[in-house]
């Protein structure tokens, strides 16, 4: 079951209708996991930071072991050629795959000579300006190199995400604020996060244990180019508590503000405002296409 509508997948040199089937069973990536993704998004006509999240799903690819076998060029070639099949109104997820097919040695380690490739488009709304959500904590934690493959935006990781948001919805809450191996807070159940106390802004330290989104770059930024102070640091879920505004950050929603965190409650302040406004404003202008 896709996530969206109106799906498009390239595969094997041309584009398909539909949710087409890109895997084998016995493909490496379906029985042993060796699955890696990206997601960007198109919007209003305009697809922001598309190259840079090409680039890192060739990244994540190496990280599995898996060998990239699409260049950045030739995938910006075959994702604007699915979206010219869009209205330049709809609002597009894209997303480049990348999956082990071969096994190497004792069947685990995947050959490095074959790859499977395959990007998704599908329509997906823009969360409404007005939309928010709420956070909780979880028992679960995000895993530390040693333990996985946090360097890559991989399938594996995934279904721990998901309890974890299946725990926060089963206490009520919309998405969970998740701690590392030592305690301190290191992004969302789904997106990086962002917090604002006295009109300064906070962000937990990318410490190798969560991707520092893209669009968390960006932000960070947007903000300081505009003389908001940023620190990326070491934060507390009592930070989190104390804080004046809290917001999500990921390429999905873009920004998300939060309104609730275990009972301490924000209000929908005007540097999370600012952080979206910043960011569609740099989306649309020229800075967007040379950065």
């Amino acid at each position: 079951m896709a996530a969206g509508t109106n799906l498009r997948t390239w595969f094997e040199g041309k584009w398909h209708d539909g949710n087409v089937a890109v895997m084998r069973a016995g493909d490496h990536g379906a029985w042993l996991g060796s699955t890696v993704f990206d997601g960007a998004r198109y919007v209003d006509g305009i697809a922001p930071d598309l190259d840079k999240h090409l680039a890192r799903v060739n990244r994540s690819a190496e990280a599995l072991l898996i060998t990239p076998t699409v260049s950045v060029a030739q995938m910006l070639e075959i994702v604007w050629e699915g979206l010219r099949l869009y209205p330049a109104d709809a609002p597009v997820y894209i997303r480049p795959m990348y999956w082990g097919i071969d096994s190497g040695q004792l069947g685990i380690l995947p050959s490095p000579d074959a790859t499977g490739f395959a990007v998704c488009l599908e329509e997906i709304p823009i969360a409404a300006p007005d939309a928010t959500t709420t956070l909780t904590t979880t028992r679960f934690r995000r895993p530390v190199l040693e333990d996985a493959v946090v360097n890559a935006k991989a399938g594996a990781l995934y279904p721990n995400n998901a309890r974890m948001i299946a725990e926060a919805r089963a206490k009520g809450y919309g998405n969970a604020l998740v701690a590392d191996a030592l305690g301190n807070v290191a992004e969302t159940a789904s997106a990086n996060v962002f917090m604002v106390k006295d009109g300064e802004v906070f962000t937990p330290i990318a410490n190798g244990t969560f991707l520092a989104g893209i669009t968390r770059t960006r932000h960070i930024s947007n903000l300081r180019a505009e003389g908001v102070q940023v620190h990326e640091t070491v934060l507390t879920f009592d930070d989190f508590r104390a804080a004046d505004e809290v917001f999500l950050s990921g390429n999905m929603h873009k920004v998300t503000p939060v309104t609730e965190f275990d009972g301490s409650h924000y209000q929908v302040g005007p540097v999370t405002s600012r952080a979206r406004a910043l960011y569609w404003d740099w989306a649309h202008s020229d800075a967007s296409k040379t950065a």
